[in-house]
C-alpha cells in the first residue's frame, strides 16, 4: 500500500467535507464582522445600557425623586399618590424594551452561531486532517516494519550461507579436500 492510498480510509462524506474545508480554509479565514444597521445597533446599545447597573441606580434614583417630589409637594402635584403617570411611564418603557432587548438577543444569537458553525468547522477540519497524519503514520510503519522484516531475513540468510560453509564446530569445512 502507498501513502496515496491510505485515504481511501475514510469515508466518500469525510473526503468530501475535508476537500470542502480544505477549500474554504476556516482556520484562516474567521467570521467577518460586518458593520450592523442603525436599529441593530441601536438595540445593541439599549440593550447594553438597560442591563447594566448604571441603568438599574439612576433609574432607581429617579424613581425616589419623582414619589418624594409628589408626595411632599404642597401645591402643583402632578402625578398624586397611586402615581398612575408614573405607571404609565414604566408600562411605556417596559413595552418599547422588551422587544428592542429581543432583537438584540436575536442578533446576538445569529452571531453566536455563526461562530459555533465556524468552530465547528475548524474542529472536524482538524479532526479529520489528525486522522489522516495518523493513517500515515501507521502505514509508514507498516512500511517500515515489512523493511525491517526483509532485512532481518536477508541478514538471517547470509547468517545461515556463512554457518553452512562451516563445520559443526565452527571451523570451516574441508569437505573439499
Amino acid at each position: 500500500m502507498k501513502i496515496r492510498d491510505f485515504t481511501s480510509r475514510l469515508s466518500a462524506e469525510e473526503h468530501k467535507l475535508l476537500a470542502t474545508l480544505r477549500e474554504r480554509k476556516p482556520g484562516r479565514h474567521p467570521p467577518s464582522v460586518e458593520r450592523a444597521p442603525f436599529g441593530e445597533r441601536l438595540s445593541d446599545a439599549v440593550a447594553s445600557n438597560v442591563g447594566s447597573w448604571t441603568f438599574i441606580i439612576i433609574q432607581s434614583a429617579a424613581l425616589c425623586l419623582w414619589i418624594i417630589a409628589n408626595s411632599v409637594a404642597w401645591f402643583m402635584r402632578w402625578d398624586p399618590y397611586p402615581f398612575i403617570l408614573l405607571n404609565l411611564v414604566l408600562s411605556f418603557q417596559a413595552a418599547f424594551t422588551a422587544p428592542i432587548i429581543m432583537m438584540s438577543q436575536n442578533r446576538q444569537s445569529a452571531i453566536d452561531r455563526r461562530n459555533a458553525q465556524h468552530d465547528y468547522d475548524v474542529n472536524a477540519k482538524a479532526e479529520l486532517e489528525i486522522e489522516l497524519l495518523h493513517q500515515k503514520v501507521d502505514l509508514m510503519r507498516e512500511q517500515e516494519l515489512t523493511m525491517l522484516l526483509q532485512m532481518v531475513r536477508r541478514l538471517e540468510d547470509r547468517l545461515m550461507l556463512a554457518e553452512g560453509g562451516e563445520g559443526n564446530n565452527g571451523e570451516p569445512n574441508d569437505a573439499g579436500t
